[in-house]
């Protein structure tokens, strides 16, 4: 891995990295906070998946996790959206393509040599986090909006792989939504019956989640009817599903929202964690 950039923050250190990726194909970046007590031995890791056109730079200096994950011990992990370069397909005004790779394995052209955002976190890049940094193989993960979708998709599906989970206004049931539909039919193809192992609502139905879910939605974002909250939040009512499902007064979707309940997310899965 080179490094990008390397910061002191709250006594640990915030590094983004480069990297080649053989699932990929192309460079990758990546962010990652180490908090103070990593120096003295490995931590938890807090996976947080960042949302449409997002990089790993603007959630860590927006998203406000650094001051809260050095004072309970989580290093921090923040991927990209999409692979990226001018090799890598692109279509930035249909919400498509690079910083928008929707964390799923795409099978359709010109997606598919690169799209494959689900592989490369799940196995690529935790692999890679786990042999050289010092972390233990403990993982919880959150996300906002896309990242949300992505969080609550890869958890309920890896169940064995995370052991905390929350989301900040996720794309909660994208089968049902314009934010959704139109990139699973782009990635995956028409046929709808593969659409639903990336659609979080339809999953807790079928899967359920092991321990508890931290949810929290803003009251006034601007995108509620393509999030479809409630969605999620029946389904965590017919599932009897523990967990808690907050809904934010006065809230919208930006990383403003996220950054004044960053503390309240990593404490819950730093309790889940330690």
């Amino acid at each position: 891995m080179d490094i990008v950039s390397q910061n002191r923050s709250f006594g640990g250190i915030q590094t983004v990295y480069r990297h080649p990726s053989n699932t990929c194909g192309c460079e990758m970046t990546f962010a990652a906070y180490l908090p103070p007590q990593a120096a003295d031995g490995p931590v938890p890791v807090l996976w947080y998946l960042s949302g449409l056109s997002g990089t790993p730079e603007a959630a860590v200096e927006a998203g406000g996790f650094q001051k809260h994950a050095a004072e309970h011990g989580l290093a921090v992990v923040f991927p990209d959206t999409s692979p990226r370069g001018d090799t890598v397909a692109d279509d930035a005004d249909a919400d498509l393509g690079q910083g928008a790779g929707f964390y799923l394995n795409a099978t359709r052209d010109p997606w598919r040599t690169h799209y494959r955002m689900y592989d490369y976190i799940l196995n690529e890049l935790r692999d890679l986090v786990l042999d050289h940094l010092p972390v233990e193989d403990r993982h919880g993960i959150t996300g906002h909006a896309m990242g949300g979708h992505g969080a609550l998709t890869m958890a309920l599906r890896n169940s064995e792989m995370f052991s905390s989970l929350s989301a900040f206004a996720p794309i909660a049931n994208p089968t049902c939504s314009e934010w959704g539909r139109k990139q699973l039919s782009a990635y995956l193809g028409d046929d709808e019956t593969a659409w639903s192992e990336h659609d979080s609502t339809l999953l807790l139905d079928d899967l359920g989640w092991k321990t508890d879910i931290l949810v929290d939605q803003g009251a006034e974002d601007q995108y509620l009817d393509l999030l479809r909250p409630e969605a999620f939040a029946t389904m965590m009512a017919k599932r009897r599903q523990p967990g808690t499902f907050r809904v934010q007064k006065g809230y919208d979707h930006s990383l403003r929202f996220v950054s004044s309940f960053a503390r309240d997310h990593v404490v819950w899965h730093a309790e889940r964690l330690h």
